[in-house]
């Protein structure tokens, strides 16, 4: 069976140079020196939300084809806000996911709730590049990346007052953790793209108390989410179950409402 993960990450490696050709990694720099970015804190907004809930942006993925290819980013954004979201996921991969750096931008422009851009991050340089887009959060795969890269891509962010959230999948990718306080487990297998919510009940032991937790994928229903709760996580991170609607915003409104009578 085709490893997606592999397929991607050989192809984000690809990309990373092609983007250094176009624009060198000193240019970012300069162009951040001259940028005022607003600071929103993921965590914060974490641990100060009674949903906890991090509604994700995507229109598609390797695995389910187009899930909603015409969705406006902005129009998604504030409906997700305005529908309780703690804060917003946005997938910023064109190939592979349908989306765009753009993405990143219009989301942060049309709201004022944190974003953490979901990207596949394999080199330095997509650290710095997240920054200047103005996303308040980048996602450190563990999985795609060694420990060393996981090291150095997390210094870098910390140096530009970036939070990360560090998702990992097994026992053994704990050993990826440092000053991470952001941990997400991911209930998708990513080399087969299949999901199994009991991967964030079966890690939930191994994690550091410390640690703000975040679970993601294959959460579909408020219950679920209580659950997790439950088992000590305090963020959740869902897209597929709101973008496969035709009001994705209108849809969380749904899911919180049932989840408040689940409290």
């Amino acid at each position: 069976m085709k490893d997606i993960l592999e397929e991607i990450v050989a192809y984000k490696r690809m990309e990373v140079e092609e983007q250094k050709k176009r624009c060198a990694i000193d240019e970012i720099c300069r162009l951040l020196e001259k940028k005022t970015l607003e600071a929103r804190s993921l965590k914060s907004a974490l641990e100060n939300s009674d949903s906890g809930i991090i509604a994700e942006f995507k229109r598609r993925s390797p695995s389910k084809g187009w899930i909603n290819e015409f969705a406006d980013v902005k129009q998604v954004a504030q409906h997700y806000e305005a529908n309780g979201a703690a804060a917003l996921s946005v997938l910023s991969d064109e190939h592979f996911f349908g989306g765009t750096a753009h993405d990143v931008e219009t989301a942060l422009s049309a709201t004022h709730i944190p974003v953490l851009r979901k990207e596949f991050i394999v080199d330095e340089y997509q650290v710095y590049e997240t920054k200047l887009l103005g996303a308040n959060a980048i996602l450190l795969i563990a999985a795609a990346i060694s420990k060393e890269e996981c090291r150095r891509f997390t210094k870098i962010a910390e140096e530009l007052q970036l939070e990360v959230l560090l998702e990992l999948h097994d026992e053994k990718e704990t050993e990826y953790i440092t000053s991470h306080s952001l941990i997400g487990i991911n209930n998708r297998n990513l080399g087969t793209f299949a999901t199994h919510a009991e991967k964030s009940f079966q890690m939930a032991r191994v994690l550091p108390k410390e640690a703000l937790w975040i679970s993601e994928s294959g959460i579909s229903s408020p219950t679920m989410v209580s659950t997790l709760r439950e088992a000590g996580y305090r963020g959740f991170l869902i897209g597929e179950n709101f973008m496969k609607t035709a009001d994705p915003g209108a849809s969380l409104g749904v899911f919180l409402s049932e989840l408040k009578e689940d409290f």
